[in-house]
């Protein structure tokens, strides 16, 4: 039997490296990980509902749950930010020269 090599990716674009994806989509994800992350606190420091959340964001209460459990595969970035925003978040978004292109 073969033993499994992990590997270690330290940032996204590593790890989107490793599964074969590109610097684009890598981006992409890590951009929907910190709209997460920042879901789940408001979520948690409001003590609000998933179908409270699910009524105001115009979604159903298993895609809100799911997403909360992070479960983003089939999820966009618009759909974090409309939920964000049906709590009363805005999303400001920065654009800025890099080193390297996509």
């Amino acid at each position: 039997m073969h033993k499994l090599k992990p590997t270690v990716a330290r940032t996204p674009e590593e790890l989107a490296r490793a599964l074969g994806l590109s610097s684009a989509a890598a981006k992409e994800w890590q951009v929907q990980h910190i709209l997460l992350g920042r879901l789940k606190e408001i979520t948690r420091r409001q003590k609000i509902t998933h179908a409270e959340i699910a009524k105001r964001a115009g979604t159903s209460r298993t895609r809100v749950t799911a997403i909360l459990n992070d479960d983003i595969e089939h999820v966009s970035s618009d759909l974090l930010i409309r939920i964000l925003a049906s709590l009363g978040y805005r999303v400001k978004i920065s654009v800025v020269g890099s080193d390297t292109a996509a």
